[in-house]
């Protein structure tokens, strides 16, 4: 689908706020409301754009999570395939560089972590799985806050999650029906738990419609203090994710660019921050799988 000026001003705007009110949208893009409305189901209906709600992993009780560099013996596009079948494994891509899979696996503490590392290390054609173990996301897109600020929930606000998982822009009224409260009611609980840091609901899209069709992964080995190199690269436009981790690497994170040449010089800039001893990196070929309605396996 060819998008315009317009379509992609609506887009930038769903990706920050996923619930805006056509009425509000309308305004910040110039546009009637019906002619608003129009511009995102069609945008919607083809599944160019998305917007889903992604629920805090520390609510769904998933505290642990790890970046995996995966090898394989022959092709690698079914191993992803059967990496991303995992309930634990809410992203998976094919990638050019040192290895030819990375994956996230979620999972409801490290003991749980340690078994789906082990399951995908039993994938058949799995040559090597070289995890790196994330400690705290820096800086993610699709969470508002490292730790949510409301904590009491009750079995409403998880029938309010299940249904904006769903669908992240379900109106109000709608919400009330499947909750069994007034619009009032819902409406109040759902902000309470937006506000809080509990949920955020964004479109999501493929990078190359915006015209950021590269997605380069890199890992950073620092040299004395990792804090003063995170707080630098979480500036950095480009860099769209960076979480601390351990293993062979103290950063990992994720480069969104409009072209190869601006990653390269993100990478380079990278390099150049002091206290940064190398910086390994790849390249993202194709998305197998961008999920994160995952689940713990009593929820």
């Amino acid at each position: 689908m060819d998008l315009d000026h317009i379509d992609l001003a609506v887009v930038r705007e769903l990706q920050i706020d996923g619930r805006l009110t056509y009425e509000a949208l309308a305004q910040r893009v110039g546009l009637s409301r019906p002619a608003t409305r129009a511009r995102v189901q069609r945008l919607l209906e083809p599944g160019t754009v998305r917007v889903v709600a992604v629920v805090h992993p520390s609510i769904r009780g998933l505290t642990a999570s790890a970046h995996l560099s995966v090898d394989v013996h022959g092709a690698a596009e079914p191993v992803a395939r059967a990496i991303a079948a995992m309930p634990e494994a809410p992203f998976v891509t094919l990638t050019a560089g040192r290895r030819s899979i990375m994956a996230e696996l979620r999972t409801p503490g490290f003991e749980a972590l340690d078994r789906a590392i082990e399951a995908v290390r039993s994938v058949p054609d799995v040559a090597l799985v070289d995890p790196l173990i994330s400690t705290r996301h820096l800086k993610d897109p699709y969470l508002m806050v490292d730790d949510p600020t409301v904590s009491d929930l009750d079995e409403t606000d998880h029938r309010i999650l299940d249904a904006l998982e769903q669908d992240g822009r379900l109106p109000f009224a709608d919400l009330a029906e499947r909750v069994g409260l007034s619009p009032g009611a819902t409406r109040a609980r759902t902000l309470r738990l937006l506000k809080g840091g509990v949920v955020k609901v964004l479109a999501l899209i493929r990078p190359e419609v915006l015209g950021l069709g590269y997605l380069c992964g890199f890992a950073v080995g620092v040299e004395g203090p990792r804090e003063p190199v995170a707080r630098e690269l979480t500036t950095w436009g480009e860099v769209s994710f960076l979480s601390a981790c351990v293993g062979r690497a103290e950063l990992v994170g994720t480069i969104t660019a409009e072209s190869l040449a601006s990653a390269r010089a993100t990478l380079d800039a990278a390099r150049a921050l002091p206290g940064v001893r190398e910086v390994e990196s790849w390249v993202h070929l194709e998305l197998v799988k961008e999920r994160y309605d995952l689940r713990t396996p009593a929820s």
